[in-house]
């Protein structure tokens, strides 16, 4: 896949203008960045990354580093690191920066066919 690398939003676009499949998912995830956390929404995720609903008193900046767990009603429960990718005032995208070899499987299962399919950006 060919990277544009000034731009951290736009890591997993492809030449063709098309990125990973977005599975819309909700979920609850604890997002924390060195002594602050914050509580919020899973709205959507791809083998790249995902988006989550922006906290009201959230704060922070392009490429910071995030512990995320997200917390499945079924038991599921994927720990991972991301760093912000796209800040929008409803919204946090974040691009993984490292999956625990323990939770990559448990996170290609809940994508299932998104892991692999590719989609034409609309927004």
């Amino acid at each position: 896949m060919n990277q544009r690398r000034n731009d951290p939003s736009a890591a997993s676009v492809t030449q063709n203008g098309s990125r990973h499949a977005r599975k819309q998912v909700q979920c609850d995830v604890l997002m924390v960045h060195g002594a602050e956390s914050w509580s919020s929404r899973l709205e959507d995720i791809s083998a790249t990354g995902m988006r989550v609903a922006r906290p009201a008193n959230w704060k922070g900046c392009p490429d910071d580093l995030y512990s995320l767990d997200l917390m499945f009603q079924d038991d599921l429960h994927i720990h991972l690191d991301a760093t912000i990718a796209r800040i929008t005032r409803s919204h946090l995208g974040f691009a993984y920066a490292r999956i625990p070899e323990d939770k990559e499987i448990p996170l290609w299962n809940l994508l299932g066919g998104y892991a692999d399919t590719l989609e034409e950006i609309k927004d």
